[in-house]
């Protein structure tokens, strides 16, 4: 395998294990250093020890690039695998090998830390269909959002990476890479991008990312502007809550449950199973509620990195104990059926 395929891959296993950011950061960056030279170049600046005296290459990285270039795989490359072998919950059943996409993602755009095309590449490798990217939208300067005119060159990206793939190899895969945003429910009720723009997307995810802690009907009222709009598909990480994690905790923004489900169902907006560890949103009391609701729900990893989209097995484990049937599952179905759904082409 190539040296850079090796040193992303690392990468990919080791976010997928919640490793500190800075081990994941020096394979990413070792891949960065020689991703522009060629494979010749690569194994003469290891043969002559040149490679190792470049700045971003340390001794760990410098060793997968020897063996890759060497046409091994690496070893380090090789336990990782190894210990991906293992599941990442417990007692995982059948759901998440039914799951063909994902429908909320982050790149480089926004707040996410790595280019669509490795995302792409990491989607790829755990077997999906499709993917949503979805960066955030303008009002929240925090992640950095997307202006009209920053969303309207990306859309330009996600056509190239659909046109060419992310290798020659892959390009007859069948993989899709759907335009889409996780778009700010403002204070009022509406979405953050404007509705001729929203219009050219494949996918709508609407969150809350703001004044979490208003007053329940103050609340309601906002998610609820925001579900009964036409171009809203997905309702993302409803409460907002975060449970464990380096950015603490926060409790649970109030709504009237039994609205906001009940809006959700009429309108054929589905409910986001978040799977990232830390918000474990919603609760399994309001998926309860969906449920009996009669909701959809997307089980979305929210992943702002490669190897958090393989979260999924998070989100399926908690849809799994909780009940919630395969085929009320969006990201369960086939890419016709679900751009059927959300009734949008570009």
């Amino acid at each position: 395998m190539k040296a850079v395929e090796a040193l992303n891959e690392i990468a990919f296993w080791l976010e997928r294990e919640l490793a500190p950011s800075f081990k994941v950061k020096a394979f990413r960056n070792a891949a960065a250093v020689i991703a522009q030279m060629t494979d010749d170049d690569v194994a003469a600046r290891v043969r002559d020890g040149r490679l190792k005296r470049m700045k971003g290459i340390g001794s760990r990285t410098y060793e997968v690039i020897q063996q890759a270039s060497a046409g091994e795989v690496p070893e380090y490359l090789q336990n990782l695998r190894e210990r991906a072998e293992q599941p990442l919950t417990e007692g995982e059943g059948t759901l998440h090998s039914l799951l063909r996409g994902d429908l909320h993602s982050h790149s480089e755009w926004s707040d996410g830390g790595s280019p669509i095309e490795v995302m792409v590449q990491a989607a790829r490798l755990l077997g999906r269909e499709y993917l949503a990217l979805t960066d955030h939208s303008p009002n929240l300067t925090i992640a950095n959002g997307l202006s009209e005119e920053r969303l309207t060159e990306q859309l330009t990206v996600v056509d190239l990476v659909n046109d060419a793939g992310s290798g020659a190899e892959q390009q007859d895969d069948g993989f899709r890479l759907l335009a889409g945003i996780e778009v700010d429910i403002l204070e009022d009720g509406s979405l953050d991008q404007t509705p001729e723009m929203l219009d050219r997307l494949d996918v709508v995810v609407a969150s809350v990312h703001s004044k979490l802690r208003s007053e329940s009907g103050v609340m309601t009222r906002r998610m609820l502007g925001a579900i009964e709009d036409p171009h809203t598909d997905v309702l993302g990480h409803c409460t907002g809550r975060l449970v464990t994690g380096s950015r603490g905790t926060r409790p649970e923004s109030e709504f009237d449950a039994g609205r906001v489900f009940a809006a959700c169902a009429a309108n054929g907006v589905a409910v986001e199973i978040n799977s990232r560890p830390e918000r474990q949103d919603p609760p399994d009391d309001l998926i309860q509620r969906a449920l009996d609701a009669g909701c959809l729900f997307s089980i979305d990893s929210d992943a702002h990195a490669p190897g958090q989209l393989d979260f999924l097995h998070y989100g399926a484990a908690r849809a799994e104990a909780n009940g919630v049937p395969p085929e009320r599952i969006v990201t369960t179905w086939p890419l016709e059926r679900l751009l059927e759904w959300t009734g949008r082409r570009r």
